[in-house]
């Protein structure tokens, strides 16, 4: 069979018998492209060990974009991104007896360790007060930074969210994560507090949560905000703050796993309320633990030597 029809089949799949997002299938479709586009091959067959390997020469080799205006080569996480899809398409393949090589031949490269950029408690706190008056839009983005760091959300499950989504009496809603993964999630009382003045504020109709500040919202059509403009919203407030960090919404998300730890919540609860399917991903935090632990030995080992 043509491996163009296959590629559909399989994308096909992806959205419909695994459920993935419109988004997800995009992406996957972009990075098995690039490699049809290398391999310039028409059928499974042809896929072999020896191509994979020169695919992933070719991606290290691989110059970022220029429109991005930076320079050097692709990351190692994204050329794992484009070897994890062509090892998912095998392993759909293979699941239909199509011939073609076997996906654990493909490797992915080995990834630096994961920097984690987290606030300090007093960081957080002159973030988390930056905005000040009571305006539509600093009460909204003081209830979006009072939201992130309540809950860990992505910045994407915020843009999400609708007026209906959450429920203030209880303190808790669902969220829909990655892979269509639900999640419980839970309001602190400052947040609730923040969510509450900003929507007694809002006269529109609109089923976001999160909309933007214009004149006639009525007139209006997707008044959503976007992940990119909460990532400038962030930026704005952490520079109003005076941090010297690069804070992104991310970074509230790791400062809300840090302050569970730091506050003695045991790794398995952490990867609950983060909605992270696999522990491993959880443990970039461990950080905070070794910081403990430096401290358990300081604090106890050798009192007994003279």
């Amino acid at each position: 069979m043509d491996i163009n029809t296959l590629l559909k089949d399989y994308l096909d799949h992806l959205e419909i018998e695994k459920n993935r997002s419109i988004k997800t299938r995009v992406n996957y479709e972009r990075y098995l492209k690039k490699f049809l586009e290398y391999s310039k091959i028409s059928k499974p067959s042809q896929i072999s060990q020896d191509l994979a390997r020169q695919y992933r020469l070719w991606l290290n080799r691989q110059p970022l974009r220029q429109a991005q205006g930076k320079t050097g080569v692709l990351k190692k996480n994204t050329q794992n991104y484009y070897l994890i899809a062509l090892r998912n398409f095998l392993k759909y393949l293979a699941k239909r007896d199509i011939g073609t090589l076997s996906a654990d031949k493909i490797e992915l490269g080995k990834q630096s360790e994961r920097q984690v950029i987290f606030l300090e408690e007093n960081e957080l706190g002159r973030l988390l007060n930056s905005p000040e008056g009571s305006s539509f839009k600093t009460l909204r983005d003081k209830a979006i930074l009072e939201l992130l760091f309540s809950t860990g959300l992505r910045v994407s499950e915020l843009c999400a969210l609708n007026c209906d989504s959450l429920n203030l009496k209880s303190g808790e809603f669902a969220v829909r994560g990655k892979g269509g993964k639900v999640r419980l999630v839970f309001i602190s009382d400052t947040a609730k507090e923040a969510i509450k003045n900003y929507l007694g504020k809002r006269e529109d109709v609109d089923e976001a949560l999160f909309i933007r500040n214009v004149k006639n919202p009525s007139k209006q059509d997707n008044l959503r905000l976007t992940s990119r403009s909460i990532e400038r919203l962030v930026k704005y407030y952490a520079i109003k703050a005076g941090l010297t960090k690069k804070i992104t919404p991310h970074s509230l998300r790791h400062s809300f796993a840090t302050d569970l730890l730091m506050n003695g919540a045991d790794i398995r609860s952490v990867q609950a309320l983060l909605g992270h399917s696999n522990i491993t991903t959880t443990q970039i935090y461990t950080h905070i633990t070794d910081k403990q632990l430096r401290e358990v030995h300081e604090t106890f080992h050798g009192k007994r030597r003279k």
